[in-house]
């Protein structure tokens, strides 16, 4: 039986993508920092797991065994102009969003190379590919994902790991709801907190989709023979990654302000 560790799944798309893949047969480690927060995961083991801690890691690792999909799920996210978001805040987002994932690979990956196969899916974002304002430093957390994915795949294709990349657009998750703002909601930036609160109201004018989506589309790129390095998941990540491989920067911006005029 194929057996996954997935980090990341006290709520939102790391429990969706335990559930989803425990009911397609695989043989589930399910992961949290609190591992209270997985009691009633029906899955294969439940363990405590903090990507930011290289020693809670290493024991996590160990008690799993032998691993062969590694699902890069826990994320931080912090919103706010870049002058305002307290560098102590944008650190931790990369030591969770990049650092993270890379301590999972550095253990994880000998013991791939060593069977010859494996996969490892990281669960990247939109905002991996196309950066929004007061949202600069979770975008480069990503995009930074982005190019470890690259690289990564470059480095273990050769002994048959494959490299998935997910790049959700918006989901209904409890990250939105825990994310971290500053500077926000006073003078200088409130009023482009305001005009793109209102670009996201009228973009989302059904209810976006829930993690759901996100775990059937990592469960199915495992289930392909040769998947795509990179999945966009949901209508608006499809949008704006189209836009983004077939426009320059000023292009990408300037089909925007003629989508929704913005006056900033």
């Amino acid at each position: 039986m194929t057996r996954a560790l997935i980090t990341g799944c006290s709520t939102g798309i790391g429990r969706a993508t335990a559930i989803e893949l425990t009911t397609r047969g695989y043989d589930v480690v399910a992961t949290a920092r609190r591992p209270e927060t997985i009691a009633d995961l029906e899955v294969a083991e439940r363990l405590a797991l903090d990507v930011t801690s290289a020693v809670s890691v290493e024991a996590a690792v160990a008690a799993a065994g032998e691993i062969d999909v590694l699902v890069n799920n826990a994320g931080l996210s912090v919103g706010g102009p870049i002058e305002n978001v307290p560098l102590a805040r944008a650190k931790a987002v990369f030591e969770t969003n990049v650092w993270g994932p890379a301590r999972m690979i550095q253990e994880i990956a000998p013991g791939m190379r060593a069977r010859n196969r494996g996969a490892i899916v990281n669960v990247s974002s939109a905002a991996g590919r196309s950066a929004d304002p007061l949202n600069g430093y979770y975008s480069a957390s990503k995009w930074a994902l982005e190019a470890l994915s690259e690289a990564v795949d470059l480095e273990l294709s050769h002994w048959g790991i494959r490299v998935i990349v997910i790049e959700p657009g918006y989901i209904a998750t409890q990250m939105h709801e825990r994310t971290e703002r500053y500077g926000m909601n006073e003078p200088p930036y409130d009023e482009l907190a305001r005009i793109f609160d209102d670009y996201a109201a009228e973009l989302f004018t059904s209810d976006p989709p829930g993690p759901a989506v996100v775990a059937t589309a990592i469960a199915d790129a495992l289930e392909e023979d040769a998947p795509a390095l990179r999945h966009p998941v949901g209508a608006d990540a499809e949008l704006v990654v189209t836009a983004r491989q077939s426009m320059t920067y000023e292009q990408f911006l300037a089909a925007l302000r003629n989508l929704r005029p913005i006056e900033w």
